[in-house]
């Protein structure tokens, strides 16, 4: 793994400036939204991509906020496809 760059750094800094943070009174789902919308390509173990997708999708079949649903099942979706694309490249 290779170590970020100071631009990398400064625009993650920036992203995350961009994302609500628990503390401005929004909801996760808010949240997380903001974080999907912010999204670039890093390296990642396809075993924690796995995991996330089971953990979500047991949040999802259990959640009655339809807006947390709907964006867990955003999430679920964007990490099936990275798994699918990974799957391919090897």
């Amino acid at each position: 793994m290779t170590t970020p760059s100071s631009r990398d750094r400064a625009l993650g800094r920036g992203v995350f400036a961009l994302i609500p943070q628990a503390g401005d009174s929004v909801s996760a789902a808010d949240r997380a939204g903001a974080a999907l919308a912010a999204l670039r390509t890093v390296p990642v173990h396809v075993g924690v991509l796995q995991a996330a997708v089971i953990l979500l999708e047991e949040a999802e079949h259990a959640d009655q906020d339809a807006v947390r649903a709907a964006t867990t099942a955003s999430t679920v979706a964007l990490l099936k496809a990275a798994l699918a694309r990974a799957a391919d490249e090897h």
